[in-house]
């Protein structure tokens, strides 16, 4: 399943302080909100494993960014305002043919990648989903890659997975967009713009065993998942390696660059 809410890091970023007002315990105690996400997954073209991931976290940055969320008295800024004051949780679902067409119909953002197709949604109650997405399947969403994905570029975003948790396709598209709303709520102001400008390249990639020790104690933000779904309470599943957030801008020797792995 892919119902994931991710810890918070302790401290605001630095042009965004308004997810960061209230303390963990404060957090959880506040209304709890998720981002629905829903993936295309035509029974005879189903999209590669990695595209969907990667499509997957710029669909969430994409939201993040969207007017609507932003603007003073936009459409969805005080449902958004209010799930990140929470716990940012993430709920991907499937749909194909009919379903999809139903999911088109409904407010929100479709975002393409290689192939696959994710759509976003504005945050939502926990038991206030639109009828339409409540009826599609959560769990069981597996995708594979029928050839490796390339090494990432280290001159830009790399969300690297850990080697050391198994998770469905469904669970990581939504650790992935935990990765990279991290990454965005450390970033300054005129390094989001720089990123949302060029259309928020990225890549995901698992880190190899030796690379993934590293990463963790990098300085850099890390998703460790409250674990209601699939893994263990705090499990470290994603570290968001972004160029401008490395310590001296730059990791040294084979951090800046680990090879791909599993």
């Amino acid at each position: 399943m892919s119902d994931t809410p991710a810890d918070r890091p302790q401290l605001p970023g630095p042009a965004e302080p308004g997810p960061f007002r209230h303390e963990a315990a404060d957090r959880d105690a506040r209304p709890q909100y998720v981002l629905p996400l829903v993936v295309r997954i035509e029974r005879d073209t189903p999209p590669a494993r990695t595209d969907a991931l990667e499509t997957a976290a710029r669909a969430v940055l994409t939201l993040l960014t969207d007017e609507r969320a932003t603007a003073p008295g936009g459409e969805w800024a005080e449902a958004v305002r209010d799930w990140q004051d929470a716990r940012i949780r993430k709920v991907v679902r499937r749909a194909r043919g009919t379903e999809w067409r139903r999911a088109e119909a409904l407010p929100g953002i479709t975002v393409t990648g290689a192939a696959a197709e994710v759509r976003v949604f504005p945050p939502v109650p926990l038991d206030g989903w639109p009828k339409d997405l409540a009826r599609l399947q959560v769990s069981g969403t597996e995708l594979d890659d029928p050839v490796p994905p390339p090494p990432a570029d280290p001159a830009l975003p790399v969300l690297w997975m850990s080697p050391e948790v198994a998770m469905s396709a469904g669970k990581a598209m939504a650790q992935a967009g935990h990765g990279a709303q991290l990454a965005w709520w450390e970033l300054s102001e005129a390094r989001r713009d720089a990123w949302r400008a060029a259309g928020f390249p990225l890549s995901v990639r698992t880190a190899t065993t030796a690379d993934w020790g590293r990463l963790i104690s990098a300085g850099l933000p890390v998703v460790r998942d409250a674990g209601f779904t699939e893994i263990a309470p705090g499990s470290c599943t994603v570290v968001a390696d972004h160029p401008d957030l490395r310590p001296g801008r730059g990791l040294p020797g084979a951090l800046q660059a680990p090879r791909a792995g599993g």
